[in-house]
Formats: structure tokens, sequence, C-alpha cells
């Protein structure tokens, strides 16, 4: 029998915290300083047109997208909610139309689609990838429905062949949500390069980062050419045209990047399969630690898939192992081992879908429902059976990774305690 639980006072598994994430070194500082003593922050607001397109660091940041990516256009964003937005806008939505999401994401997935006016109808996930479900798009599928938005949660690419085949088949365009998923593959093609354009995100949690940000890429012009309007003001410059002139076309809003930002990114960008491949080992460690304990089932990565490991993310349950998920998860975080119940609550109970609702439904979204019950599966992996950590990053070693396997089997063999306390 192994020690006292911490929850009843005996002690830690872990004392120390895991490794502070992300990982600045030189090269982030003196990119950011050379950005600095250039004296060159925006750039977006100098009168001429190459400079409404950025800065040097902005441009090289967008450039480094196209050319990994072998994709025609890169727009850099200060947030991925912007960039979302932005998709919104230039993918040609119009307002009261309709944009199909996966309810168990981030909420600007599906508030980036209210930004426009446009409806968000949400469409339940997969029980082993977490993404959505192909087999229930078409069944939400309206006259009004425009758009299918797929996110690559946790870093899993989601099942985009069959995606691509319904909204090829009912003309819809695709913008794939990559926030978490920075160099997954999926069949051989980079997510992001398979749907009309894809979304990125750069805030300091993601696998890189620039603090905030978010980048666009498109191997379409009129997506591209609309996303920049959207990011500066709703302005046009013209190919040719020297001088900026504060001509409006659209509705547009302040969303450039800085200069630090994009310096940041290139120097991040550049490490990415790099601190992919330590985010890979790190999680496989993980995995096989885990993989013969009854009632525990670690991350799944289809055999056709590159998976970013964003997140470590374990279906529990609470028929093997005898307790609760979130009594369990209790347990291992007194041992200092953090893990999440569950991740966001599934979008659609949230307020803003009930009684604070946006003006838009006064007018369209009539005939549908957020209501409890809508996305079974979302419901119950949130309610009793996903547990996530995000400690499986570098600099973390397989040393931290034992510290969770160790308090872990700890949990599991006092759960006794747990039951009669």
């Amino acid at each position: 029998m192994a020690k006292k639980l911490a929850l009843f006072g005996g002690e830690k598994v872990r004392k120390q915290p895991f490794p502070p994430h992300p990982i600045i070194g030189e090269e982030e500082k003196r990119a950011v300083m050379e950005v600095l003593e250039s004296g060159k922050i925006s750039t977006f607001i100098a009168q001429s047109g190459e400079l409404f397109l950025g800065g040097k660091k902005i441009r090289q940041f967008e450039k480094d997208y196209t050319e990994y990516y072998d994709i025609k256009y890169a727009v850099a964003f200060n947030s991925a909610t912007s960039a979302l937005h932005a998709a919104i806008v230039a993918c040609g939505l119009k307002p009261g139309e309709e944009v199909i999401v996966p309810p168990y994401t981030f909420t600007s997935t599906a508030t980036s689609v209210l930004m426009h006016n446009c409806i968000p109808v949400f469409v339940d996930i997969k029980p082993d990838i977490f993404c959505l479900d192909p087999a229930k798009i078409e069944s939400a599928i309206t006259p009004r429905t425009r758009a299918i938005m797929p996110v690559h949660l946790f870093g899993h690419p989601a099942d985009m062949d069959q995606i691509m085949s319904i909204a090829n088949q009912h003309k819809l365009r695709v913008i794939e949500d990559c926030a978490q998923s920075p160099g997954a593959i999926y069949k051989g093609k980079l997510v992001g390069n398979i749907g009309n354009c894809g979304i990125f995100s750069f805030t300091e949690t993601k696998n890189i980062m620039t603090g905030e940000g978010g980048m666009l890429i498109t191997n379409d012009k009129e997506i591209a050419e609309i996303a920049r309007m959207v990011r500066n003001h709703g302005e046009v410059i013209f190919e040719g045209q020297s001088q900026r002139t504060y001509r409006s076309d659209i509705l547009g809003w302040n969303y450039r990047m800085t200069e630090m930002e994009a310096a940041l990114g290139i120097v991040q960008f550049r490490k990415m399969d790099e601190l992919n491949q330590i985010r890979i080992e790190l999680s496989e460690y993980l995995a096989s630690k885990l993989a013969d304990i009854d009632g525990l089932i670690p991350p799944v990565a289809y055999p056709d898939v590159k998976h970013a490991r964003h997140a470590f993310a374990i279906k529990y349950s609470e028929a093997r192992i005898g307790i609760p998920r979130d009594t369990f998860v209790k347990a291992l975080a007194a041992e200092g081992i953090p893990f999440g119940a569950g991740y966001v609550r599934p979008l659609y109970l949230n307020p803003i879908y009930h009684e604070n609702k946006p003006f838009i439904y006064k007018y369209y979204g009539k005939g549908i429902s957020y209501d409890k019950g809508i996305c079974p599966v979302t419901e119950r992996l949130h309610e009793k059976e996903l547990m996530l950590t995000a400690v499986c990053r570098p600099p973390a070693t397989n040393s931290d990774m034992d510290d969770i396997v160790k308090a872990i089997n700890k949990v599991i063999e006092n759960k006794n305690e747990l039951v009669e306390g």
C-alpha cells in the first residue's frame, strides 16, 4: 500500500511546480530588442503602400508561413480570434447564415461567427479524438448553412476527408481552426492547408507563441485580400498605390500584429518542429506508462496523422477506477499534479446562447437548439470522462512524466481513502 494521500495530510508525490512555459531564450530576447532599438514598433501607420501590409518582421513572419505550408498567402493578426473573425468575413458569409462548429473548443471558435452576425450551429464530437464527428454534420445542414469550422483539438487533426467531401457536396466553405495544432499532419497534408483557410494561435500557452497573435493562411487571393482589409480598419491600398488614402471599403477593425510579436514569432516558428517533437516524445512516454492501468485511456493518435500534442487528454472510467473523476482529479492536484476535470464546458450552455443572446437572434436562428442534451458525447466527456493536463511540453522531461505516473498509481492504490472520506 502506498503512503497516505496528500489530500488527507500525507506527503506529496511532487513538491516543486512543473517547469515553466513558454521557453524564452536569448534568441527571442535579441529579436525583440532589435525591434525596440529600431524604433519601428507597429509600422502599419506609415504612409507608404508597402507598409500598409505591415513592417519587415511581420512580412517575414508571413513569408515563413507561406514557405513552410507551401501556400500562397499568410496574413498575421493580433490574435487567432481576430483571424477567425476575418476568415468569416473573407469567406463571404452574410448576417443570419450558419456555421457548423464543435461545442468542445475555446469560446472564440463560435463567438467569431457571432461577431459577423452569423449563427453558430453546434455538432457533436468523436469520443476518441474530440474533433467534429463527420457522421453528424449532414443532419445539421440547412438552407442557411454556409461553412464548417473543424477544430483540430488538443493537436489531433479532425477527419478532414469526410468533412471536405460533405463541404464540397453542399458547396460550403471550410475554415480550419488550427490554434492547438501547428505542424500537425493529416494524411500527408499539414492542417490549415486543407480547407479554404486555416487559422493559428500564438498565445503564450500554445506550442509556439508571440504572447498574443494569430495567422491566417490560404491559397485564395480574395480571402487573403479581404482578411488584410479586415485587419486594418477596412482600408485598401491597390497594387502600385504609393500612398495611404484612408479609404475604407468594408467594415474593419484594428487586428494588426506588432513588429515585436512578429520578431518573437519568427524565432519561435523556426523551432516549432523541434518543440513539437519534444511534446510528442513526452506524450508517448507518458501514454506508454499509463497504458496498462485499467480505467484510463491515454490520447489516441490515428495511424495516418501527426499529432501536435498540445495537451494530454485522458479518458477516465469511474466504473473501473471506482471513484468519481472529479474526486480523482482533486486527489492528483493535492499530490502536485495539475489535471483538469474536463475542458471548457460545452459552449452552447453558456449564457450568451440563452439569456444574453446577441441581437442577431431576434431575426435568425429561431429553430436552432442550444439546450442541454444536444451533444451527448461532449457532455459525457466533460461531466465524467475527460482529464486534461498541459505539462507534457518542453522543458519538461521523462522524469516529470514519471511523477505523474507515481501520483496516479498512488491515488488508485489508496482509492479506499477517497471512498471512505
